[in-house]
């Protein structure tokens, strides 16, 4: 019996200068390496591969379409790029991409054959940092990805018997910003932050694991914020124990944030504090403090970094958009900070009102901005979702045209995925809905609103207990959401748990001391039938919660 072949696109990628690096500083470089690789599994994701093999600093990769390959090797090296930024040029790790269309021999969960062996080889022809591609991918992609191509000729690669006509492939370049105002030029760049290793006040080596845990995955977490500058982890441990002037730190490092940090065991009481500092006038702006009881150190873990990096977000946006109003001549990004700022300070028809202004300011600046056309979303979503809008359904399928089109410029946003879930409950395709929202979360596990909208759509489903557990992580991660905890409290009491429910209800009223059931009901989005039933036991639920009926 032959063994199985098939046709694919390979993804080849491997670090330049390995060896080096790794004389250089071994335990570093493999940890640098490990994360890198751990960036990638979220991108990789998004444009449906899946990682087969990896060989100390190698990656293979199958695609079933040779366009999501191109687009997700331009994806891996783009997240190179922005994480190099804050590494010296010696230590910078950098990945050399080939792409080949071809034939490969199928063993179990392995590729093998010629298929792989052209793209392990080809990635020895890109330049550092860069994606080459054979005449058998580029004959796919040509014309349906957004890049510039450079014919590069036939090209002997090792051990192939006969030579390869290579192309380089560069993301094509966005049209000339204009020149931005000297305040815009100087100083650091905009959200940008270093998160200062946690202090373990009088802990043992357990808990210090813990401590650089946090530190860790905080770094990796803040990443995550649309157009964030963060300082890399090795980078930051650097001051792992120094006294901490938090002006010097800015000006070594080129950021306007710094973290500090510190976490105290108590008994059986774990205490993390945190404050967010500006670095020009060493200014405290924001603290918060953490008190959890020590059950399993590393759920609770996630549950603090969430929570930190949720509330963070929301705190630098907000500093950054105060000075955005003071610029002279605003951008596209002062016009979406301020847009954000507007729906960080409350979801009422005045705030999103001028959310909307400042986001199509930013499109009228930028129409090609990606923050700019997920914001205008986000807010049509919203207005949808508080029942807001008279033109409801052209307005809705305007925001998923527009991203969806965010989405061809940035498939691995983890916003454009929520939004388009989102957009999903609210047009009565609550299956694929889920779908989407779980895609967000996998890039994104922070957004506490994509676990509220997949528990509210299996609530609606008739799946209330698994709901609940979504709902649950949604009010975790921000207890400042109301109709998350409305959705919870009904999913509790569907499931029996009604004291709880109640609790929770009460927890949601205290937020939004105006809430109805009469109200919730006032909003219903559609007449059909099946639509109102599942609506109908989730006003069910609300009633057994205590909610009153206004």
């Amino acid at each position: 019996m032959s063994a199985a072949r098939k046709l694919a696109a390979i993804l080849a990628a491997d670090v330049v200068g390995y060896s080096r690096l790794m004389g250089e500083d071994e335990a570093g470089t493999a940890q640098a390496v490990r994360e890198r690789r751990e960036a990638t599994e979220p991108i990789v994701a998004a444009h449906g591969g899946r990682i087969f093999k990896t060989m100390g600093d190698g990656i293979f990769i199958e695609f079933p379409s040779v366009v999501s390959a191109v687009e997700c090797a331009l994806a891996i090296q783009g997240m190179m790029a922005a994480r190099n930024e804050a590494v010296a040029p010696e230590r910078r790790l950098l990945y050399r991409i080939g792409v080949h269309l071809g034939d490969v021999l199928v063993e179990g969960e392995d590729l093998l054959g010629d298929g792989v062996n052209i793209a392990a080889r080809l990635e020895g022809v890109a330049e550092p940092g860069g994606v080459a591609i054979t005449a058998s991918a580029y004959d796919h992609v040509r014309g349906r990805v957004e890049a510039d191509f450079v014919d590069l000729g036939e090209k002997s690669l090792k051990n192939i018997a006969r030579p390869v006509c290579v192309y380089s492939v560069n993301r094509r370049s966005a049209a000339p910003a204009r020149r931005p105002d000297a305040a815009h030029a100087a100083g650091p760049p905009r959200l940008s932050i270093v998160v200062l290793p946690f202090a373990n006040i009088g802990g043992g080596p357990e808990q210090d694991y813990f401590v650089d845990g946090v530190t860790e995955s905080l770094t990796t977490d803040l990443s995550r914020i649309a157009g964030a500058f963060v300082i890399a982890g090795n980078t930051a441990f650097v001051y792992k124990g120094k006294p901490i002037d938090a002006r010097q730190i800015g000006r070594e490092l080129g950021v306007r944030y710094v973290l500090e940090d510190s976490v105290q065991r108590g008994g059986e009481r774990m205490r993390v504090n945190v404050q967010l500092i500006e670095a020009e006038t060493g200014a405290h702006l924001w603290a918060e403090r953490f008190d959890k009881p020590v059950a399993d150190l590393f759920d609770m873990q996630d549950e603090i970094v969430s929570r930190i990096a949720n509330q963070l977000r929301a705190e630098i946006v907000s500093a950054e958009a105060r000075r955005a109003e003071r610029a002279a001549n605003p951008d596209a990004l002062d016009f979406w900070l301020r847009g954000f700022a507007e729906l960080n300070k409350g979801v009422t028809p005045d705030h999103l009102t001028r959310a909307r202004e400042m986001f199509g300011k930013a499109l009228a600046s930028d129409p090609d901005n990606v923050n700019a056309m997920i914001g205008a979303v986000f807010v049509e979503t919203i207005f949808a979702q508080i029942y807001l809008l008279d033109d409801r359904d052209q307005r809705l399928d305007e925001a998923e045209q527009l991203v969806v089109r965010a989405l061809s410029s940035a498939p691995s946003d983890p916003r454009a995925h929520y939004c388009l879930g989102v957009i999903y409950i609210l047009t009565k395709r609550a299956e694929r809905a889920i779908e989407e929202l779980r895609l967000a979360l996998s890039l994104d596990p922070n957004l506490a609103f994509a676990h509220a909208h997949i528990g509210f759509a299996k609530t609606a489903l008739g799946r209330a207990a698994e709901g609940v557990g979504w709902l649950r992580k949604s009010v975790e991660s921000n207890r400042n959401y109301p109709v998350a905890q409305f959705h919870y409290a009904a999913a509790l009491a569907l499931t029996g748990a009604i004291e709880e429910a109640r609790r929770e209800a009460q927890a949601g009223l205290a937020m939004t001391p105006a809430f109805t059931i009469r109200r919730y009901c006032d909003g219903a989005i559609s007449d059909n039938p099946r639509y109102i039933e599942q609506r109908e036991r989730i006003i069910d639920g609300l009633r057994l919660a205590g909610l009153p009926a206004g």
